[in-house]
């Protein structure tokens, strides 16, 4: 798969790469990241290669990397392309400290926000605008709304919702769907071999309202790139990984021992084993991939050509199966009841629902 086989994003006519640069890395300023020269190589190349999609937020690098793409598109080596790249940008993160409006999903601050990315990147529009987190203390419907004028206006063209939860999701998308308001397109949340519990409700929710699904930290901050091993830790001077981080435990280990087998059978790297496995479950449409530098944006790229076998996704599975809220366990165990009445999990039974005077140590 071409990074240039573009795919429909959700239920919308929007198309862009199988994998999103995430720039989120872009500027020194948070004390970590690609310095601007290093920042433009790296556009460069992904669109060179047929990228078209571009994933950064009004907080990332405090606001320095909307500046960079903004620079690149208008006045930079990208000038003239700006059409041709779906950019898409988050609001929420305050900037403004003791400003108790310079932040959330208020209009006052959406609308806000959105004026000062416009100025930053440098363009009069916005392809896809994400709430980059829940704001509990704002009604939803506040936030459809106002997201719905911002089109209206044609500053936004598409919008999208991260890291809420599936419920905050569902209101929403019938939110605007009674009010007849732009509807929600895309989702984004962390998703990876070291994060699954999407699985349980976020997943299935995204794919029954056509939202097509944008994973971020598809590598676990680098866990899952096979650096960190047993016998090498992270050295906190250099990474953003801790060194006593939750995920550097001996099941995780094993997982890298299974990556690194299935690695060495693909013709591939760990990092891009990892990758593949992502974009190829059911309901993604467009992973978010970083890169502080050209060599490790191809080596993130060149996971779109590997083909992973059934039983290599088998395995990856098993390792990582995670355990699962209520009542997804429970209704697994019920399934067969719900077809025919006469089993649950394999054991005979007089029919559903099961007597409730049954001396059953499973109820």
């Amino acid at each position: 798969m071409p990074l240039d086989h573009y795919v429909t994003l959700g239920r919308s006519g929007l198309r862009v790469s199988p994998f999103c640069l995430g720039a989120m890395t872009f500027g020194h300023d948070w004390g970590f990241g690609s310095s601007v020269d290093e920042s433009v190589k790296v556009i460069g190349r992904y669109l060179e290669r047929g990228g078209n999609f571009i994933d950064t937020a009004n907080m990332y690098t405090k606001g320095h990397s909307e500046a960079i793409l903004g620079d690149y598109f208008s006045t930079g080596p990208g000038s003239g392309q700006r059409d041709r790249v779906v950019i898409a940008t988050k609001f929420m993160g305050n900037m403004y400290r003791g400003d108790p409006n310079g932040g959330g999903a208020g209009r006052k601050s959406i609308m806000s926000a959105c004026e000062q990315s416009l100025r930053r990147l440098r363009t009069d529009y916005i392809d896809l605008y994400w709430a980059h987190f829940w704001d509990r203390d704002t009604p939803i419907d506040e936030v459809m709304h106002t997201l719905d004028m911002l089109v209206k206006q044609g500053k936004v063209r598409y919008i999208g919702l991260s890291d809420h939860p599936a419920w905050v999701c569902v209101q929403a998308q019938y939110e605007a769907i009674f009010r007849s308001w732009t509807p929600v397109v895309a989702l984004q949340i962390e998703y990876s071999l070291l994060q699954r519990t999407v699985e349980a409700e976020i997943m299935p929710m995204a794919r029954a309202l056509g939202l097509g699904v944008t994973p971020w930290s598809p590598l676990r901050g680098g866990v899952l790139s096979g650096k960190y091993t047993r016998q090498s830790r992270p050295d906190p001077q250099t990474v953003r990984v801790a060194a006593e981080s939750k995920h550097l435990n001996e099941q995780t280990y094993l997982l890298v021992d299974a990556l690194g087998e299935i690695a060495r059978e693909t013709g591939a790297s760990i990092a891009q084993v990892a990758l593949r496995w992502l974009q190829d479950r059911p309901g993604v449409t467009s992973t978010i991939i970083g890169a502080r530098r050209v060599d490790q944006l191809d080596d993130n790229l060149a996971a779109l050509d590997v083909v992973l076998r059934p039983e290599h996704r088998a395995r990856l599975d098993e390792l990582t199966t995670p355990a699962l809220p209520f009542p997804n366990e429970f209704l697994d165990l019920v399934k067969t009841a719900i077809n025919n009445g006469t089993t649950v999990n394999g054991d005979t039974r007089e029919a559903w629902p099961l007597s409730p005077e049954r001396d059953d140590e499973r109820w």
